[in-house]
């Protein structure tokens, strides 16, 4: 089963990575970065608050937050309260390319995950993923 869910899970984000891509010019991994970040709220949000949401190192983290910063997506500064630490916020431009993301992805989401699903079994998938999904982040180790 589990073998499964990992295939149709890559098989989806592949797919549903590709379809943003080609719409927007966002990869999926920068398209996360804008939903985590604007997430956050005014105040932003920390690099390593970045990497444990995306379960990435914070090297990959810092890797990706310096992307979005080169696309002029989200800015960085050092905290107020530690200068060690990275705040991360959303710029104009990358709350523009979120919005039109979101509504782009939602519609993919549609059309390549929900449809294949008999409309009857809809609100126990969601309720599925959603106990999966909060059940992984409970028990995932903070990452280095």
């Amino acid at each position: 089963m589990f073998g499964r869910l990992l295939g149709a899970a890559n098989g989806l984000e592949y797919l549903l990575g590709k379809a943003l891509e080609e719409a927007t010019g966002l990869t999926h991994s920068l398209f996360e970065l804008l939903l985590i970040v604007g997430r956050a709220g005014e105040g932003g949000i920390s690099t390593n608050g970045i990497a444990q949401a995306k379960v990435l190192t914070s090297g990959g983290a810092t890797r990706l937050v310096h992307r979005g910063v080169q696309l002029g997506l989200v800015s960085r500064r050092a905290s107020t309260d530690d200068r060690r630490v990275q705040i991360v916020e959303l710029t104009p431009k990358g709350e523009r390319a979120a919005v039109e993301a979101s509504a782009i992805h939602a519609r993919n989401i549609e059309q390549l995950v929900l449809a294949a699903l008999p409309a009857s079994d809809l609100d126990s998938f969601a309720e599925s993923v959603k106990t999966l999904s909060k059940h992984a982040a409970r028990v995932l180790p903070v990452m280095p």
